[in-house]
């Protein structure tokens, strides 16, 4: 059974700025979560969505 927060939209993208990944989720703007890889920035911001 899908967990509440695998009804978001996440998304993971390239900032120069920081050169890491940004993990973000389109209902919950405020939030990120930065990483070296895209994995992470992902599995980081599904984590902080579910807390």
């Amino acid at each position: 059974m899908p967990s509440k927060n695998d009804h978001y939209t996440y998304r993971v993208t390239w900032s120069e700025e920081d050169n890491e990944y940004v993990g973000l989720c389109t209902e919950f703007p405020s939030l990120s979560w930065v990483s070296k890889a895209q994995e992470s920035a992902l599995k980081g911001i599904r984590n902080i969505v579910a807390a």
